[in-house]
């Protein structure tokens, strides 16, 4: 089995304005073996089709410039690359990420792009088992949860892939208690 630690970062507004709608800009991935021990990674950017014009907000709070996202691909070709990478075909795995909203998104976009979403069942929360198993009472962010863990957060916070690169070192200190 194949563990997927994801992370995404989609368009977004100051104030979160309940109007727009939301696209996927990055995909970041680790690949890790049934052991732990980290195969590939992925990372891609991907141009939005509906809100096309990056906020500024977007781009201070990910980093992900407007130029970026201009040259990378449509979610359908990036997302086609994601499954071979994932070998959704070929192999069993399973995709794991910080809450439910990177799943979510994925669904949309697939939805969006009237593309099958089925391949994004096997899927876990990995906060809501992390709080659970810590007894935590209040919510804690990745960023948060990596530092208390006494680990070192690397990259940028908001940045796809540095997410999901971080998100595997919890991933990997706990793999024996994540159910799936």
């Amino acid at each position: 089995m194949n563990f997927i630690v994801f992370d995404l970062e989609a368009t977004c507004w100051e104030g979160s304005p309940t109007t727009l709608q939301q696209e996927v800009i990055e995909i970041g991935a680790v690949r890790l073996d049934e052991y732990g021990d980290i195969e590939s990674v992925f990372q891609s950017f991907v141009r939005p089709m509906i809100n096309q014009v990056l906020s500024p907000f977007c781009t201070q709070l990910t980093g992900i410039s407007q130029i970026d996202v201009n040259r990378s691909g449509r979610f359908p070709e990036v997302v086609r690359a994601f499954k071979d990478w994932i070998e959704v075909y070929d192999e069993d795995y399973l995709l794991c990420s910080w809450g439910n909203f990177d799943k979510k998104q994925l669904v949309a976009d697939c939805r969006l792009h009237e593309l099958d979403d089925e391949w994004l069942d096997p899927h876990i929360n990995l906060k809501q088992q992390y709080h659970e198993f810590k007894k935590l009472r209040q919510p804690r962010g990745l960023k948060a949860s990596i530092i208390a863990e006494g680990m070192e957060f690397s990259g940028r916070h908001h940045r796809a892939i540095d997410d999901a690169e971080n998100l595997a070192q919890i991933f990997i200190k706990y793999r024996d208690l994540w159910r799936y």
